[in-house]
């Protein structure tokens, strides 16, 4: 089982969902987060003044997946959350080595 994490644009999060379960997957987290990365953020006009945004507002999804779907979820990430401009995001592919279903007490992939 693998977490894939992705940090994207906001507005990209319906396209990204839409991606996601079109292969099948069924359940996602999601987090409003706030960061930067090589943009260092952005200059912004509010009113005639000029200020600085220093951490921009992102959306992070995390799911947990079986390890055969990873690629595929990962390319259609990619896909859906790309706008072709600075501060399209990344995608981390972490290891996880447990899953229990509280529920039921099902662990591995059947707990997903």
């Amino acid at each position: 089982m693998k977490m894939v994490m992705a940090i994207f644009k906001p507005f990209k999060l319906d396209e990204v969902r839409d991606a996601l379960t079109s292969l099948g997957i069924q359940g996602l987290t999601v987090s409003e987060v706030r960061g930067f990365g090589r943009q260092k953020g952005q200059t912004e006009i509010y009113r005639g003044a000029e200020y600085a945004v220093s951490f921009l507002p992102k959306v992070k999804i995390e799911v947990v997946i079986d390890d055969e779907l990873v690629e595929r979820a990962v390319e259609a990430l990619q896909k859906a959350a790309r706008t072709e401009k600075i501060g399209d995001g990344k995608i981390f592919v972490l290891p996880v080595e447990q899953a229990v279903r509280i529920r039921t007490g099902e662990s591995g992939v059947e707990a997903l």
